[in-house]
C-alpha cells in the first residue's frame, strides 16, 4: 500500500509550471499531460489510446516537480523516482459536470478524482487517466488541474490546489482504515453539507461529520474525526466557491441516479443481483 501512496503525491506537481494562456477554448478541446519518465514508445501508445489530436497541447510532469509539490503531504521515500501516470482533459459543454475514466489505475478511484477536482474548482470536463503499467494513479491529479488551467485560461489559487491534493491524501489514508468507497462517500457527504450550511464552529463541523458517518454506517475514531475537522477548517478559510461545489456534487449524484435508472444501469444491477444469488446458492450447496 505504501508503494501505492507514493503516487498520491504526484498529482499536485504540475501546478508549479508556468501556465500559457489559450483563449477561445471550445467544447471538445483536449489538453494532454504525460509523465516525464515515459519512454517515447509509451508516450506514442498513450497518445493513441487517448485519441489525442495532432495539435493537442502536451504538458510534461517530472518527478522533481512531484517531490516539490507533494513532499509536504507524504514522505519523500514514498513519492518514488519516476513520473508515469498521464491524463487527458477534454472540455465539455456548459453544466455537463465532470466525468472520469481510468485505465491501469489501481488505488485512486474515479470518485476520489472527482471529489478533489470539485474542490479545486474544475468543472464541465471529461477526463481520462491512464498509464502503460498498473500504478496507484495519484500523480495524475496535478496534471488534470494544470491541463484545466491551460485549456480554460483559468488560474486556480495555489492554496486551493494544495487543498485538492491534501483531500486526495486524506481520503486515501482514511480509505486504508474504512475502505476507499466509504472514505470517498464520507468526504463527498461532508463537503456537500458544508457547502449547504457553511458551519462556523468546530462543534458544528463535528456534528456534520458525525451525522454523515452515521448516515453511511461508518465508525470513526476520535483521531479520524479530529483530522477531518482540521482539514475542513482549512477548506473554510480558502477562496472556494461553495455554491459551485454544491452544484457539482449534485450534478455527480444526478448522473449516478440517471445511470442506475437507465436500461444499462438496470442491466448492471441485475448482473450484480445474479452474482450474489449464485454465490448464496453455491454456499448452500457446499454445506448440503
Amino acid at each position: 500500500m505504501k508503494s501505492n501512496k507514493l503516487t498520491i503525491m504526484l498529482l499536485a506537481l504540475l501546478l508549479l509550471l508556468p501556465i500559457p494562456a489559450y483563449a477561445d477554448v471550445s467544447t471538445g478541446d483536449m489538453i494532454i499531460t504525460l509523465g516525464k519518465n515515459l519512454t517515447e514508445e509509451q508516450k506514442k501508445l498513450l497518445l493513441t489510446e487517448m485519441n489525442a489530436p495532432d495539435d493537442a497541447q502536451i504538458i510534461t510532469i517530472s518527478n522533481e516537480e512531484e517531490h516539490q509539490y507533494l513532499g509536504k503531504y507524504i514522505a519523500k521515500a514514498l513519492i518514488g523516482t519516476k513520473a508515469i501516470s498521464s491524463s487527458a482533459i477534454t472540455i465539455a459543454e456548459k453544466n455537463a459536470g465532470i466525468t472520469v475514466k481510468t485505465k491501469n489505475i489501481t488505488w485512486v478511484t474515479d470518485e476520489m478524482y472527482i471529489n478533489a477536482l470539485i474542490t479545486a474548482g474544475v468543472k464541465d470536463a471529461n477526463i481520462y487517466i491512464t498509464a502503460p503499467i498498473p500504478v496507484s494513479g495519484t500523480a495524475a491529479l496535478a496534471g488534470i488541474i494544470k491541463a484545466y488551467e491551460v485549456s480554460t485560461d483559468t488560474k486556480i489559487p495555489e492554496d486551493v490546489k494544495q487543498a485538492a491534493n491534501e483531500e486526495m491524501v486524506e481520503t486515501a489514508n482514511l480509505g486504508d482504515d474504512i475502505g476507499t468507497e466509504n472514505a470517498t462517500a464520507l468526504m463527498a457527504k461532508i463537503k456537500e453539507k458544508v457547502a449547504e450550511t457553511k458551519p462556523e464552529t468546530d462543534q458544528e463541523l463535528k456534528s456534520i461529520i458525525d451525522d454523515a458517518a452515521k448516515d453511511l454506517n461508518i465508525s470513526l475514531t476520535e483521531q479520524q474525526t479530529n483530522s477531518l475537522i482540521e482539514f475542513f477548517n482549512k477548506l473554510k478559510e480558502l477562496d472556494i466557491d461553495w455554491n459551485q461545489v454544491g452544484d457539482q456534487l449534485q450534478n455527480a449524484k444526478d448522473k449516478l441516479t440517471n445511470y442506475l435508472e437507465s436500461e444499462e444501469g438496470q442491466g448492471f444491477l441485475d448482473k450484480v443481483k445474479e452474482f450474489f444469488v449464485s454465490l448464496i446458492d453455491a454456499i448452500k450447496n457446499f454445506f448440503n
